[in-house]
């Protein structure tokens, strides 16, 4: 049976291994802290890309003074049919239904 001294086995050739990081405490500690900076500076940056991005887009309910937000809902309420069929219009119509297509900057 393994003989246990002062909580370690015999065969263990160093008991304090786990503890051998603070040997070198002060590098270890920079280590660490120059990782959290640079996650650090890499949350900002990405929080800035986000920022930046959401300047660029155009948003109705942010861009919008609050009577152009009430205009939109009224046009987006409004319906283009007055009742009126499509043959109802066309046989009142005064157009010629003959005549070129209009293009602007074109002279027939």
């Amino acid at each position: 049976e393994d003989q246990v001294v002062n909580g370690h086995d015999e065969k263990e050739s160093n008991p304090f291994a786990e503890y051998m990081w603070m040997e070198n405490e002060e590098d270890f500690n920079r280590q660490v802290e120059e990782e959290l900076q640079e996650q650090e500076f890499l949350d900002r940056c990405f929080q800035e890309m986000l920022e930046e991005e959401d300047q660029e887009w155009f948003i109705p309910s942010r861009d919008l003074p609050q009577a152009m937000g009430q205009l939109q809902q009224q046009l987006n309420g409004l319906v283009v049919s007055d009742g009126h069929t499509s043959e109802d219009i066309l046989s009142k119509s005064n157009l010629n239904p003959d005549a070129k297509e209009f293009v602007p900057g074109v002279k027939y």
